[in-house]
């Protein structure tokens, strides 16, 4: 297990247990791996298999924000939160993204090649996404067949949520492209992980195309990570979530971190400027 230095603000406080579970407006079935957070605040977690959650709060009129995939994202008060009902969302997928590909020729694009991993703590579920456009020597292979992630996990079946989305007019991520739940099993320790989406015949169009990795605040993602305090005298076991997704440096990528609620956008001139990080993930293209 990795030693990092952190610097920890320890308070004490009582706080209020909440319990609720999250179901569908109109089929009333529970709604597994919801993402969960208060608003301003650094407090989260996902529904499990059942569509149950729990959240400790200090606060019992605070709003909780409550998203997943296929739905309307949706905020309660805490204090009136038991049964959660999510709206199912209606959404058109631009139909010049689908296609038929004839699958004759393959390659690996996304640039990495080395990955290094960073000491996160995941207390909120976070998206971690990059950009993809074609690849300028070979524009008739455009068909994404894999989805591949390198990850880090702590813990034996991490599991983590893979997305798909559409370039806003904004160059932010939009809607989904793939409404199906992908749900991706990891083994413990670091792997390259691939996800077949050939089904999905999709292609990468003239703006790209973004992929992501979202966290999944459960419980079988669990994990205790040792730290020390700036001085190396005090030593302390926090909890913490797998799978992590790696990271690599190229400056000419667009990359994006989504945490409550909102999408941060990092381009070229600011990785390069910062040196910022970029989601280790390529794709697998057929033509």
């Amino acid at each position: 297990m990795n030693k990092i230095i952190l610097f920890f603000l320890f308070s004490t406080s009582l706080s209020a247990q909440i319990k609720g579970i999250v179901k569908d407006s109109i089929t009333g079935e529970p709604i597994p791996y919801v993402s969960i957070w208060v608003e301003n605040k650094d407090i989260g977690t996902t529904t499990d298999e059942k569509g149950y959650f729990l959240l400790q709060l200090e606060d019992k009129n605070l709003n909780v924000v409550f998203s997943v995939l296929g739905h309307e994202t949706k905020t309660v008060v805490s204090s009136k939160i038991s049964e959660v009902l999510l709206i199912q969302k209606t959404v058109q997928i631009p139909e010049v993204l689908i296609a038929t590909p004839s699958r004759l020729k393959q390659i690996e694009i996304g640039d990495v090649k080395k990955e290094f991993y960073l000491p996160e703590p995941q207390n909120i579920p976070w998206l971690f996404a990059r950009k993809f456009n074609l690849d300028k020597e070979n524009l008739d292979i455009k068909y994404i067949k894999e989805l591949i992630y390198f990850t880090k996990s702590e813990v034996e079946n991490g599991i983590f949520r893979a997305r798909v989305f559409e370039v806003n007019e904004d160059g932010k991520p939009g809607e989904d492209l793939i409404q199906d739940e992908i749900i991706v099993k990891v083994k413990k320790g670091k792997h390259k992980t691939s996800v077949d989406v050939s089904k999905y015949n999709l292609q990468i169009p003239d703006n790209g195309i973004i992929i992501c990795f979202e966290s999944l605040l459960l419980e079988q993602n669990v994990y205790f990570q040792e730290v020390y305090s700036s001085n190396h005298k005090n030593k302390a076991k926090v909890l913490n979530y797998a799978p992590h997704i790696g990271y690599f440096y190229k400056k000419d990528i667009e990359s994006y971190n989504k945490r409550h609620g909102k999408w941060m956008c990092f381009n070229s001139e600011y990785n390069e400027k910062y040196k910022h990080p970029i989601p280790a993930i390529n794709i697998t293209l057929t033509n």
